[in-house]
């Protein structure tokens, strides 16, 4: 089913450096039993840690959700020890990727240029990029997040960009974790000027483009978030670790 100007709206779980074997495969046959059976209006991902993504890809083979990695190398191969190429995460059925998450860009030091790089290797492995912006709690208090965020946004969009093929994510640096999150009014405003971005670089293509929402997105506050003007989706963090809690807020896209 389709929402706003054609786009599906994209429910994404990250669950970031968290699941052993026996957690991920336990979590994974949780989401898959809530999701058998159902009409899903929005679409299903999940994007566990790189140890589990072979392992959390065979289970979900035949289902509606897809299978997602949290990170990317900007080169499809080479010296680069400890890294995954996108091909290498196309070859065992990822469909998308995360870049650009602002704890690796703090974490990592990752810049604008690098989250771009990363992105138009993904798209050249046939994977739809998830790039993420979004400010910190100064920036906000400052008066420049939405100055920030579109900086971000041109500086990490890659070259050639669909609507099919790219998702932005916007993720407010300081409600990550926090259990914080922006007023429903600001979350509006910072979508609309992405979207405003957006069609400034993209032109007509990126009225179809999907733009999420993540940051102390919990199945409490789903429905009103998912509501707003512009929400294409959420891009979900711990929340995605509790089954029944990553399906209520999937749920909420109705």
């Amino acid at each position: 089913m389709t929402d706003r100007a054609g786009r599906r709206p994209l429910v994404a779980g990250n669950w970031k450096m968290n699941g052993l074997k026996a957690d991920g495969l336990a979590l994974t046959d949780a989401v898959l039993a809530g999701v058998r059976g159902g009409a899903w209006r929005c679409e299903l991902l999940v994007c566990p840690p790189a140890t589990l993504l072979s392992l959390v890809g065979d289970r979900l083979k035949g289902s509606p959700v897809r299978l997602g990695a949290q990170d990317c190398h900007h080169k499809p191969s080479g010296a680069h020890t400890g890294d995954l190429a996108a091909p290498m995460l196309a070859d065992i059925g990822c469909r998308f990727v995360i870049v650009g998450h602002s704890e690796r860009r703090a974490d990592h030091g990752e810049t604008d240029a690098e989250v771009k790089a990363k992105a138009e290797a993904a798209m050249a492995a046939t994977l739809i990029p998830i790039v993420c912006v979004g400010e910190t709690l100064a920036m906000r208090e400052r008066g420049d997040a939405l100055k920030v965020v579109a900086a971000q946004l041109a500086g990490s969009l890659p070259v050639g960009a669909s609507a099919d093929g790219l998702v932005v994510a916007y993720e407010p640096v300081w409600a990550i974790g926090t259990g914080r999150t922006p007023t429903t009014a600001d979350i509006g405003a910072m979508h609309q000027a992405l979207r405003a971005e957006l069609k400034r670089h993209l032109g007509a293509e990126s009225d179809r483009m999907r733009i999420l929402y993540g940051g102390s997105v919990k199945s409490s506050n789903a429905a009103e978030i998912l509501a707003i003007d512009g929400v294409d989706g959420a891009l979900v963090g711990g929340a995605s670790l509790k089954a029944e809690d990553f399906l209520t807020i999937a749920r909420a896209c109705a």
